[in-house]
Formats: C-alpha cells, sequence, structure tokens
C-alpha cells in the first residue's frame, strides 16, 4: 500500500513540474522565439546589404528583371534532363484580347427585354451539310485526348456534362473510347494526324460531327511519344504494340502532300454519310491561304484556336512564339468568310462570360473551350492529391491517382461552371435589348482605344455614331464606289498577292469595282456632253430668233 502511495506522489510531483515547465515555455517561448527570427533577419539583412555580388543571395534579382521565374525553371528543367521540355496548360504570355471592347446598350431609346424573357442560345454548325448539328448553348467542350492527355474518368465526367447542357463534347486526337460517345449529348469526333487517325467506320457512325485537326492554338506539326508515357488500355485501343512508340504524322493518314487534300476529303465526305465536317487549325498569318483552301475543299465549318490556347504537353517555343491571339484570328477570319455559310467556331483564352458574348458579337459561331471544363473537373476534389501533387495529376491518363475522380461530381461542376456563365451571358443580352444570338452585331460594342477599332472595324468611342450614320446617308454613289475601293485595296494588303487565292480574288472584285466605275464616269461624261450640247442648241436658235426678228423690223422701216 505504501509502495502505491509513493508512486502516486511521484507521478503527481512528474505532472506538476511539466506543468510548471509548459508554463514557463508559454512565458519564456515568445520572447526567445522573436529574439532568434531578429537575429537571423538582421544577418540576413546584412549580408545583403554589404556582402559583394559574387558572394550575395540576392545576385539573381538583377537578372530576374530581365527574365522571369518561369524562365529560370524552365531553364533548370532543361538542364536536368537535356531533353525536350513540354509545358502544360499553354503559355503564360498575355495577348492582345478584347478588354479594350465594351458593349454599348441602349437606355432610353431602347428599353432592356423583362428578366423573364427567354433568350435563344441556340447554334446551328455546318448549315451547308446534309445533318448540320444543333446545341443549345453556343459553348463546346473542347477536343481533349484520351490516352495522350486525359484519363478515362475525365473524358467520360466532360461527355456527361455535355449531355447535361445539351452541347457537343470533342474526342480529341487520342484513341477512340467507346463509352464515350453514348454518355455525351452531341459528338465531335477527330480525324488526326496519328496512325489511328481516320478512325473506323463504325466510330464515324457514332458521331455528330467530324474534326480534321491539323493544329490547334498551342500546337502543330509531328510529334512523337515514348512507349512508357502511354501504356494501358489507350495503347491497347490506339492499336499499338508493347514496345511501340506513338508516332505524330504531318497530316491525317494518307495526307502526304497539298495535293492529296481533295481525294482526301471525297472519301471521307461518303463515310460522313451528311454529317458536317470541320477543319482545326491554329490561326496564323497565313490565315486566308488556309481558307482559301479549307473553302475549296468544302469543309463545313472552321475550328480556330488562337495562340492563347492551352495543351496538355508542347514546347514552350509552340506556346510562345507560334500563331496570332484569338481576336485577331477570329476578325480576319469571319472577314474571309463573310459571304459564305461555313460555321466560325473559336477557340484559345476563353475565360469569362464578357470575352465569349463579345466574340460572338464579332461573328463567331461558337465558342470552343478547354481550360475551364478541365479546372472544373477537380473542383472539391483536388485536395485528394493536394499540396504534394499538383491538382492536374486528378484528371490526366498517365496518373496513379486519376480512379480517385468521382465521375458524377466531376461532371456536375462541368455543368454549373459554363450553365452559370451562359446565364450571365443571357442577363447581358436582355440588358442590351435581344432575345438571339442573332440579333448580336459588332454594332452592340464600342473600342475604347483606335488600335482596338482600326483592328476589329468597332466604332472607336471618340465616334459620334449618329454623324457617322448621317454621313453614310449622304454620301453619294460615286463616293459609296470609291469607299469600296478603298476597302477592296485594303483587303488586298492583307495577303501576299503572289501566293494567296484570296488577292486573286480580291484583285478580280477590284478590277469589276474600276470597270464599274469607268461605265459610271462614260455615262457622266454622256450626260454632261448631252447637257452641253443642249445648251448650245438653245444658245443658237436664240440667236437665229434674234436675228430673224431684227430682220423683219428692219424691212418694215
Amino acid at each position: 500500500m505504501q509502495m502505491i502511495l509513493a508512486n502516486v506522489h511521484w507521478s503527481l510531483l512528474v505532472i506538476l513540474l511539466l506543468t510548471l515547465l509548459l508554463i514557463v515555455l508559454i512565458f519564456v517561448a515568445k520572447p526567445v522565439m522573436r529574439y532568434i527570427i531578429k537575429r537571423i533577419s538582421n544577418d540576413i539583412t546584412g549580408k545583403l546589404l554589404s556582402d559583394t555580388y559574387s558572394q550575395n543571395l540576392g545576385e539573381l534579382l538583377p537578372s530576374l528583371k530581365r527574365f522571369s521565374l518561369i524562365n529560370l525553371l524552365e531553364m533548370s528543367l532543361r538542364a536536368q534532363t537535356g531533353k525536350v521540355l513540354n509545358r502544360p496548360l499553354g503559355s503564360p504570355k498575355h495577348f492582345f484580347g478584347y478588354d479594350n471592347l465594351m458593349f454599348s446598350p441602349r437606355q432610353i431609346t431602347k428599353l432592356s427585354l423583362p428578366e423573364n424573357t427567354k433568350i435563344d442560345m441556340s447554334v446551328r454548325i455546318g448549315c451547308n451539310a446534309k445533318k448540320p448539328m444543333t446545341i443549345k448553348i453556343p459553348f463546346m467542350i473542347g477536343g481533349m485526348a484520351y490516352g495522350l492527355a486525359l484519363s478515362e474518368e475525365a473524358k467520360i465526367a466532360l461527355a456527361r456534362a455535355s449531355k447535361i447542357l445539351q452541347t457537343a463534347t470533342n474526342s480529341g486526337e487520342g484513341p477512340f473510347l467507346p463509352e464515350e460517345p453514348g454518355a455525351s449529348g452531341k459528338f465531335v469526333l477527330q480525324i488526326c494526324c496519328w496512325s489511328w487517325g481516320l478512325r473506323t467506320n463504325q466510330q464515324i457512325a457514332s458521331a455528330d460531327m467530324l474534326e480534321v485537326k491539323m493544329g490547334q492554338g498551342a500546337d502543330t506539326g509531328a510529334a512523337r511519344i515514348e512507349a512508357a508515357e502511354f501504356a494501358g488500355r489507350a495503347r491497347i485501343l490506339a492499336g499499338l504494340e508493347p514496345d511501340e512508340p506513338a508516332l505524330g504524322l504531318i497530316g491525317p493518314p494518307g495526307v502526304k502532300k497539298a495535293e492529296d487534300w481533295p481525294e482526301f476529303m471525297k472519301k471521307l465526305r461518303q463515310r460522313a454519310n451528311g454529317i458536317p465536317i470541320a477543319l482545326k487549325i491554329m490561326a496564323t498569318d497565313r490565315l486566308e491561304e488556309e481558307l482559301a483552301l479549307a473553302v475549296d475543299l468544302g469543309f463545313d465549318a472552321i475550328v480556330l484556336d488562337g495562340c492563347e490556347g492551352g495543351s496538355h504537353a508542347t514546347t514552350p517555343t509552340k506556346q510562345d512564339d507560334f500563331g496570332i491571339p484569338s481576336l485577331q484570328g477570329l476578325i480576319r477570319a469571319k472577314r474571309y468568310l463573310k459571304d459564305s455559310s461555313i460555321s466560325l467556331i473559336i477557340g484559345g483564352g476563353y475565360f469569362t462570360p464578357g470575352q465569349c458574348l463579345k466574340a460572338l458579337a464579332l461573328g463567331a459561331d461558337a465558342i470552343c473551350m478547354g481550360t475551364i471544363p478541365l479546372f472544373a473537373l477537380g473542383h472539391n476534389q483536388v485536395t485528394k492529391v493536394t499540396p504534394w501533387e499538383p491538382p492536374t495529376t486528378l484528371i490526366f491518363y498517365n496518373s496513379p491517382t486519376k480512379k480517385q475522380l468521382k465521375i458524377n461530381q466531376a461532371a456536375t461542376s462541368v455543368v454549373n461552371v459554363m450553365k452559370a456563365m451562359v446565364l450571365e451571358m443571357e442577363e447581358a443580352m436582355r440588358t442590351m435589348g435581344k432575345a438571339s444570338l442573332k440579333e448580336l452585331s459588332p454594332d452592340d460594342l464600342v473600342a475604347l482605344d483606335s488600335l482596338t477599332a482600326e483592328i476589329t472595324g468597332v466604332r472607336s468611342v471618340l465616334e459620334n455614331p449618329v454623324s457617322q450614320a448621317a454621313s453614310r446617308q449622304e454620301s453619294t454613289p460615286q463616293e459609296m464606289q470609291q469607299q469600296n475601293f478603298d476597302k477592296q485595296m485594303e483587303q488586298i494588303q492583307i495577303v501576299d498577292s503572289s501566293n494567296s487565292a484570296l488577292a486573286k480574288n480580291l484583285i478580280e472584285q477590284q478590277i469589276q469595282v474600276i470597270r464599274e466605275l469607268k461605265e459610271q464616269n462614260k455615262m457622266m461624261w454622256e450626260i454632261i456632253d448631252k447637257r452641253i450640247k443642249s445648251y448650245n442648241e438653245n444658245e443658237i436658235n436664240t440667236t437665229k430668233k434674234r436675228r430673224k426678228a431684227y430682220s423683219g423690223k428692219k424691212r418694215s422701216k
């Protein structure tokens, strides 16, 4: 009994001592830590402000004014491997865009629409085809490849989201995933530049539109994926041997040179069985030259990706230094295609409802979106992989954590973000008194600076639209012809007249304008000649009458 009491005594004593020690630490730790931190910070500050550059921790600061932390990181990654660097998700550069375009609604002269007004946001793609594709919203989920980029779970989630939204999702350039078409709303199948790129007749029969993919905002040209990076089910569906790398081609199978396109399109049109065929390309300064061939080949739609577009894994050089921005690409493509019924779908760098609505006002038929649905997939699920892994490891194919993605939850997140964007756009449409996307036009926009006004053809904020309209009404036919002449001359300067089919067409139009001007001038001079002759005849007749009258008076005298 005494031993038990002694043990309890010692236990209580130990607890008491520990409690006293903890109290002392609580009161002492804060000043001690402050002292330690102060000594360390003073030492670092002293070294930064006194050591020479060769021994200074801040020697990189001047260099970082010339290049960024991203440049430093990528230089280090190249130094580590000595291989081509593949950067995910696109370029960090900021390109010329929509910021200086603003909507300009009327408030008194035209009232907005009631809150409960239904807005028609539907879009018809490929009107030239026998079986056009209709979607209920102007957003399409862009091509993100199964196996080459996304996991099976991520692709099925995107497909289910498209079905709820009543829009289209895109297979991307990866192997055909059999479960994807059935889970989708509308299904766009890419004909791509890989060994499996022609697809089978059965696969084409499951699609609502075909998309011949020759480029995207952050990538174009051939590529190579090693066997170790492309294992599992995707490799089997691609028809590759276990150790065989995936080799990209310069064109879809069967297209090895530009002269092969007509025969390729003839066969593809037969296999398409009436559904639209689109062409997807990177927007470049050769745009009109490419569009001229696309029109001749009979494509039903153009999917144009600005250089802001992302990609799962392409080189920083292609992302930062290839192509032109989406806005310029849209304007130039719309001007070239204005007299055709070819659908124009734009993509690359569209993150807000305002940007999308401005692109639609400038003439795009629909917006192709990748980054927004991609990041929405992991909403409220990224904590499964962060902070030790990037959020995208939850959705990429070549990732051990891809099975942790809950498909239905991911699909709901994609639906919510795109639905919310559409609702914002509908509210903006009511504010402008527009009940349908077809009523939107560049006249609903105003440019805040002269460069944006010049590029887009939108009215500058410094110009008076009323006086502009009056001046247009007061223009004579000859002035209107001259204005048309000037516009044609500006368009001719867009492309190289020695290489572009566009220039040839414009020159022919220009010759026609000159002929019309000559005809008008001829008619004008004929009128002038008639008036001069008429005037001379009147003068002669008057003179004769005066002479006759004078002669009569003289005889009477």
